[in-house]
């Protein structure tokens, strides 16, 4: 009940429009611009390239470029095994069915690792969360640009939020010291509890994947890796009952963000239209992603499916319905995994009370 009970809670805000603000113009400037020159295929590149704006939020300066070089730079690593994976894919003739379980088996192992790297670089938000989303995207697009002009795009894009990252330093008052941020050590706890969470999210991300791989053929459902995305959902947390929450706001929030984005879709919207939509819903995920997240995800719904539907224009129905099916096998995944250790301990507590 107390899970249920957070749904309806909103946190302090914390002067969110700014970094809010700076995430809606990183996406918007290079979305648009493919708009204006007609090459909206690139747009996926430029989506996950502008997820750089989204670490380092409330950081000092020096601090938060350090944050967004490295993620910035870390996801451009993504962004390049995603499509490298999908040519070669494409080169061997591996398709359909044998292609799908590669990529589950890639994104598996995608989850895990730069769940430890992320943590390792104490990265906030944490998690691999956007490293699962990018790489399976990407390496999904059947038909894939020009790789070159591809990775012009995310490094372009990557650059543009690293300075508008910095942009405040432009008026004195709003300059924080530029200092040396220091070397990040761990503990060996935190070493154990780095790897432990990596083996989580491999574990949920895995096990969601399979599930909804079986699940997609049997009915004929696609876009497999929202499943996994949705599964690591609630392993972000600070208690188990938090977790749990965040599982249960990860699928209402899917709901009502479907209802939005089918009365959106209704207005049948143009391209430029669909570009705006989506830095209006990245303002309104980076306002509300810490402080509630069933209304962040109620953005977040619509502005990954317009990305999509940018890139690869499909029926849109078909979207809506993978959308709410894979949430919920991957939520439903994320909240055992995470709820399995706590019954572990309390079946074995017993055990040793008898």
């Amino acid at each position: 009940m107390k899970a249920v009970a957070e749904i309806f809670t909103m946190g302090p805000g914390n002067k969110d429009h700014h970094p809010a603000l700076r995430c809606a113009v990183g996406v918007f400037v290079p979305l648009i611009t493919l708009t204006l020159i007609g090459r909206l295929d690139l747009a996926v590149f430029a989506s996950f390239g502008a997820f750089t704006g989204i670490y380092g939020r409330n950081e000092p300066h020096s601090v938060r470029f350090r944050s967004q070089l490295r993620a910035g730079g870390f996801m451009l690593f993504i962004i390049l095994l995603a499509t490298m994976t999908a040519r070669l894919a494409d080169v061997w003739g591996i398709e359909n069915v044998a292609y799908s379980w590669l990529l589950t088996a890639a994104t598996t192992l995608v989850a895990g690792v730069c769940s430890v790297v992320v943590a390792a670089w104490r990265l906030r938000p944490g998690g691999s969360l956007f490293h699962i989303f990018a790489f399976a995207a990407i390496a999904s697009i059947p038909a894939q640009p020009p790789l070159g002009e591809a990775l012009l795009v995310a490094v372009g894009t990557t650059v543009l939020c690293l300075a508008i990252g910095m942009s405040a330093r432009v008026v004195r008052s709003h300059r924080s010291p530029w200092k040396r941020p220091p070397r990040i050590r761990h503990t060996p706890a935190e070493r154990r509890a780095i790897w432990l969470e990596g083996g989580g999210y491999l574990v949920a991300a895995g096990l969601a994947g399979t599930i909804a791989t079986l699940v997609g053929e049997r009915l004929g459902f696609g876009h497999t890796y929202w499943a996994m995305v949705a599964a690591v959902v609630p392993l972000v947390g600070h208690s188990t009952r938090h977790r749990v929450s965040r599982g249960i706001q990860r699928i209402a929030g899917t709901v009502l963000g479907l209802v939005l984005l089918a009365g959106i879709l209704w207005l049948n919207p143009a391209p430029w239209a669909m570009v705006l939509v989506i830095a209006v819903c990245q303002f309104g995920a980076e306002m509300f992603i810490a402080r509630q997240y069933l209304v962040a995800q109620v953005f977040v719904t619509p502005l990954a499916l317009f990305a999509t539907l940018l890139a690869a224009p499909v029926d849109p129905a078909l979207l809506l319905r993978d959308r709410i099916v894979e949430t919920v096998i991957g939520a439903s995944v994320g909240v055992a995994v995470v709820l399995a250790p706590a019954l572990w301990r309390r079946s074995r507590a017993r055990q040793h009370a008898l």
